[in-house]
């Protein structure tokens, strides 16, 4: 998979599908004979990597401080009914 097969907006896919395409990637490389001409796919499979690995800690990040907010809320629920 070159370059010019990879779509223009890879930076607004999910993680999910930035892991679809790097398992292609993958297939592709594992089902090629001579992998000397293959640096182009290694150097893609690497962005997609580190790009997998910002989305998902992003994802992480806004999945804890989500967490955080409703634990906060849950707590300031209580204090109030236990207050009544």
């Amino acid at each position: 998979m070159k370059d010019k097969n990879l779509p223009h907006d890879i930076e607004n896919k999910s993680v999910e599908e930035l892991t679809d395409l790097a398992n292609n990637i993958i297939k592709n490389l594992e089902n090629k004979n001579n992998l000397e001409n293959s640096i182009d796919e290694y150097q893609m499979l690497i962005k997609l990597n580190n790009l997998i690995e910002k989305k998902f800690q992003k994802n992480s990040k806004k999945i804890a401080e989500n967490s955080k907010e409703k634990i906060k809320e849950i707590l300031n629920r209580n204090d109030r009914e236990k207050n009544k």
